[in-house]
């Protein structure tokens, strides 16, 4: 018995760690200019940054502490934490997610790698930036894990085509893998749809009623950024991996092969694509009125009439944890401002801050560039956002300029493996290593964070 409690002590050592912590901080006198429940709140986000990094116990457990913490400490009643929780936001990720199940279950992952090369030819360089450029465009409508989850398969038909020991081409799979990965990332800046914490800062920004964006005026400001981005990052990637076939004229063939034993594009493919065209109509023309997640369950609903996914498929494959964990990010976060946290914690940072300038406008792009990239590559990009979005709209300034550029900086996880959805997803096919990340990563987190400097002070003041 007693050593079934070591043992178990041992696998969850970090948890011990981090409740001993919230225990201790609960004990200790409330900061001055911080009201309790203030001060509780605060406690109960550094708990559970902690146990996201580490990760002691599944990452859905630590959803339901966040919410039962809330009542547990006194911070609102259970129906305010249950009003919290659930909100368009959640609606939106919720059907996102089952939308990437009902396009996934199509199979148009194959014929999409093969309309790719049909337009790039067989060039390696062609390739990749086809690669880059469609997942961008991809993901910034679908979400970046549902894209990288489509095309690995096909980045990794093509490795396999081009040679039969992947020794002899672990540089060509490096940059196939990661033109996947990281243009995926990258293209989920594009419109709100493409992550679900661009969703979460747009919600904090009504919701804290400092301004409001749609989907068409967010794109207005971060589709021209993705679009220089995406040569930056195919010339990057060329540089970091320079592979050893420069053209894979007998992998394509194999591709070309294996698509024509699949036979012609069928009724229900087209009518699945139909039907997503005009889930993202509903993004750009009905979002203002009904918000984005009615619209993206609504667009689950249509699948389901049309008999192009089934329910069971849509409840085995649909990853339930991530929507509680969205669900209490955004919850414990709108506590943060009712609560006066959010504010006693930019007020603060502020403060540090001045002791090296007092340029305010400086210290905002720190924080909301510079911790939220820090934060996001150790943390989800998710958590990040929802813990930082309060503070920096708290911190003055334009709030539209302050959400966007937190939103956006959050995608810059490049140089860990946990760093991102996306990052996980090439990992998990075991021809990357982790030292490979952030050999690139650090080259595409330094050139995102310039372009969006350059787009904050010089692009976006045109826009008005």
């Amino acid at each position: 018995m007693l050593l079934d409690i070591i043992y178990w002590a041992t696998q969850r050592k970090w948890l011990i760690i981090a409740l001993l912590i919230g225990a201790l901080l609960y004990l200790l006198p409330t900061p001055h200019g911080l009201i309790l429940s203030g001060y509780h709140t605060l406690i109960i986000v550094l708990t559970a940054i902690l146990l996201i990094i580490y990760e002691p116990i599944p990452l859905p457990a630590v959803a339901m502490l966040i919410l039962v913490f809330q009542v547990l400490f006194g911070i609102a009643t259970p129906n305010e934490v249950a009003a919290s929780f659930m909100s368009d936001a959640v609606f939106f990720i919720m059907g996102s997610l089952m939308l990437a199940v009902a396009i996934v279950s199509q199979g148009l992952d194959t014929r999409l790698a093969l309309g790719i090369i049909n337009i790039t030819g067989h060039k390696t360089w062609r390739i990749v930036a086809g690669f880059v450029t469609v997942c961008a465009i991809l993901s910034s409508f679908v979400g970046e894990h549902t894209v990288t989850a489509m095309m690995m398969p096909v980045g990794l038909t093509l490795v396999r085509h081009a040679s039969r020991d992947p020794k002899k081409i672990m540089k060509l799979t490096g940059l196939i893998l990661f033109s996947i990965a990281y243009g995926s990332a990258m293209g989920s800046i594009g419109t709100p749809s493409g992550g679900g914490r661009n969703v979460i800062m747009m919600g904090y920004l009504s919701q804290f009623e400092m301004g409001s964006l749609s989907y068409v005026e967010w794109m207005k400001y971060a589709y021209p950024m993705l679009l220089v981005e995406i040569p930056l990052a195919v010339i990057l990637l060329w540089w970091t991996f320079s592979p050893e076939k420069r053209i894979l004229d007998s992998a394509v063939r194999k591709l070309k092969v294996q698509v024509a034993k699949a036979g012609g594009i069928t009724g229900r493919q087209l009518t699945s694509i139909g039907v997503f065209a005009l889930v993202f109509l509903g993004w750009v023309f009905l979002s203002p009125t009904i918000g984005l997640g009615i619209v993206a369950l609504l667009g689950v609903v249509l699948y389901l009439a049309f008999g192009l996914v089934e329910w069971q498929d849509l409840n085995r494959n649909t990853n339930w944890g991530v929507i509680m964990l969205f669900g209490a990010a955004i919850s414990v976060g709108l506590q943060m401002k009712d609560t006066g946290a959010a504010l006693w914690v930019a007020t603060k940072v502020i403060n540090m801050l001045r002791i090296v300038t007092g340029d305010l406008d400086i210290i905002r792009s720190f924080v909301s560039i510079f911790l939220t990239v820090g934060l996001t590559n150790f943390l989800s990009n998710a958590a990040t956002v929802a813990v930082l979005g309060p503070i920096v709209l708290n911190m003055g300034g334009d709030a539209v300029i302050i959400t966007l550029a937190t939103a956006l900086a959050s995608a810059f996880a490049y140089m860990t493996v946990v760093a991102s959805p996306t990052c996980m997803i090439i990992h998990s096919s075991g021809l990357v290593k982790p030292t490979d990340y952030l050999r690139a990563g650090w080259k595409m987190t330094l050139m995102s964070i310039a372009v969006l400097f350059l787009f904050i002070h010089l692009f976006w003041p045109l826009l008005g």
